[in-house]
Order: structure tokens, then sequence, then C-alpha cells
């Protein structure tokens, strides 16, 4: 079995190049972030100058991950504002880049609203830009905050559910430190538990078609020293019935008010082996993850991605003979259609817990949701 063994005898924290970071060089602020279309093979930086190169990055997973989905979006508002551009006018192309990730939108009306706020109280279109940015760095700030509070609450319930340590945890797609201003969501538990010598393994899914996680979430566990072992995604049902799978963790895109939950695509199947084998299955999101203007799983809209992302093995870094830059090596015939959703809908019955930076909630209910995100709306709100 091709895996990776942990670092032993020290907390592994490596200096890392940043996800996403607002810089403001002589000619101009800018948005830079960390490629994650050419991780792992290399760590390369790509500059924004204004929000049409964003929503590009967005559109192409450069950037990608709910929490800083909402992060980029807000500092897209931000050098919009700052650059002299239409600031309702990005916003709408921002905010409309991906629709299923609600963190997107939330970010992007909260710098739009201190803009707005701004200009009407002075007029001002510079102090109006700085509005918008203080509101784009407190987003971010607010969600490294976030990060580590959902790391220790995941933690504790996964003491709670498991006692005596050793944990086997099974996770899908990418939810460490690249999708957030801290260290992830989902991701993030699993690395409280590896510092404090409770993590026995770590189960990557590879997370079809774009292998978010053999390319991103074996990136951040190898880096971080932490045991881990990559699978294909259709291996995941044969783990459960060996026994070892302690608990699933997922991160997600929305989370509705009835709690079903919108994640990566084949989360859901995960979810129905957990239940099927009693294992915990447990959703980590900031509570600006929960959209309470989505009544149901059936109302999310589901992204769907490029049939070519399945038809075709693109490898970027790895020059191939007789295949164009950019282009892919067909593992499909010449036409063949695919079904391609970036996403699928969890219904809250098959959820054990959805942890937040404000409560867990266990069961899962609409009114225990509600309560939640009523209690830490006055924490979030800008």
């Amino acid at each position: 079995m091709a895996d990776q063994h942990a670092q032993s005898g020290e907390d592994s924290r490596p200096t890392e190049i940043p996800a996403i970071r607002w810089e403001e060089p002589p000619e101009g602020p800018v948005l830079v972030l960390l490629d994650q279309t050419r991780l792992p093979a290399e760590e390369v930086e790509l500059v924004c100058t204004d929000a049409p190169a964003l929503v590009e990055a967005i559109r192409s997973l450069a950037v990608r991950g709910a929490p800083l989905l909402g992060i980029a979006g807000a500092y897209g508002v931000a050098l919009a504002a700052a650059r002299g551009f239409d600031v309702d006018d990005a916003a709408a192309a921002l905010a409309g880049a991906r629709p299923t990730a609600v963190n997107l939108s939330v970010g992007v009306r909260r710098a739009q609203a201190a803009y707005k706020a701004e200009c009407a109280r002075s007029g001002e279109g510079e102090r109006a830009a700085a509005a918008a940015l203080a509101a784009a760095r407190q987003l971010h700030q607010e969600d490294a905050e976030a990060s580590a509070r959902m790391a220790e609450r995941g933690l504790a319930l996964l003491d709670e559910l498991l006692p005596g340590g050793g944990h086997r945890i099974l996770t899908h797609c990418n939810t460490g430190a690249l999708v957030s201003g801290g260290e992830g969501t989902a991701f993030a538990v699993a690395l409280a538990a590896h510092r404090v010598g409770r993590l026995r393994r770590l189960w990557v899914d590879e997370t079809r078609p774009l292998l978010q996680g053999a390319r991103l979430t074996a990136y951040e566990a190898a880096r971080n020293g932490m045991a881990y072992t990559l699978l294909t995604d259709n291996a995941a049902g044969s783990l459960f019935a060996a026994g070892e799978v302690d608990a699933v963790l997922i991160g997600a895109d929305r989370i509705a008010a009835d709690g079903s939950v919108a994640n990566k695509v084949g989360s859901y199947p995960l979810a129905v082996l957990a239940r099927y084998h009693h294992v915990p299955f447990i959703v980590v999101a900031p509570v600006t993850t929960v959209d309470p203007d989505t009544p149901d799983g059936a109302s999310i809209e589901v992204e769907q991605r490029p049939g070519h992302e399945v038809t075709e093995i693109v490898a970027p870094q790895v020059p191939v003979v007789g295949v164009e830059a950019g282009g892919g090596v067909p593992v499909a015939p010449l036409g063949t259609q695919a079904y391609n959703p970036a996403f699928d809908v969890t219904p809250p019955e098959l959820v054990t817990a959805i942890v937040t930076e404000e409560g867990t909630v266990s069961p899962v209910t609409a009114e225990a949701l509600a309560e939640l995100c009523a209690r830490s709306r006055p924490v979030t709100a800008s």
C-alpha cells in the first residue's frame, strides 16, 4: 500500500506561500494568489490586477474552497474600488463566478456594503475603497480565527465520539490552508488531532475529476508530516468494510436551512457508506456557509463542470508528445458526453454533526441551525 508515514518527534509547521494576499506595489494594488491548478508540481503565484482576472482565477479553480472564495470575493470588490472600476459591476461578476459556494457572494456583499456605506457617508471614492479593503481584511482575519475554533471544536467532538485516540479519518476534496484564511475546516481538525498525537491515519480520497485530494490534500498532509494514504474514490467502500475508517470529515460549499450539505461530488456516497457502517459523518464549515435563504437541498444550484475534465487527463507540468500545451490526453472516445457535476448534496439525516466556529449542531435540524445562525449573527455581521 502506497502511503506516507508521519514525521515523529516534532510539531511540523512548514513555512508556506499564503493562498491569498493583498499587495500595493508602486503601479497599483493587486491581489496575489497561490495558483492551485499548478500544485503540487510547483508553487506559482498569480497576480490579479482587476476583477475580471479574479473571476477567471475563480472559474479556473486557481483559487477555490468556500471560505477562501468569500475572502477573494471581498478583496476583489476592494480591488475594483481601489483601481477606479465600477464596483457594482465587479461585485455582480464576482458573485456569479461560481454558483454553489455561498461564501463567495457573502464576501462580495460584505465589501460592497462597506464601500456603499462610506460613499453615502463621505462621498469620497478613496475613503470608500479603503472601507472595502478594511472589510475584506477583517473577513480574512475572522476566517483565520474561525478556523482555529473549528479545529478545537472538531477535535473535542472526535474525542467524545471516539475516546482513546488513534483516529483513522477519511476526508474528501481539499479543506486545508488552501481554502482558508487559517488552517482550514475539516483538514484543520485532522491536523489538530495529528499535533496532539491522536491521528493514526488520514485517508485521502483522490477526489475526481480534478484530483483535489491527490493534488492538494496530500500536498498539505505531506508538508505537515501527517500519516496519510491516498486512495481512489471508489476504494472507500472496501475501507469501510474492512473497519479501517473511524470517522469521515468533510467541508461544505453551502449548507441549506434544513441542514442539507452541498460539497464536492462524491461526498454523498461517503455519507451513505458511513451510515451503513455506523461511522460518524462530520461536516466542518464556518457559519457563513449556512445559507438560510436556501430552504433545502433541492434548492441548491449545483455547478456543472466541463466534460473534458472527465474525458481527458491533463498534466500541464509534464510534456506529452503530440499533445498541445494546456490540452489533455483523451481517455474516452471522441465525442463522449460526460456528466460532471462539481458537487452533490447530502441530506441532513445522514450527517452526524455540523461543526462551526460558533458551535456544533447534532442532530442536524433546521431549528438547531437557525438557532446557531441567530446566536452568531452579531459576531459575523459587518
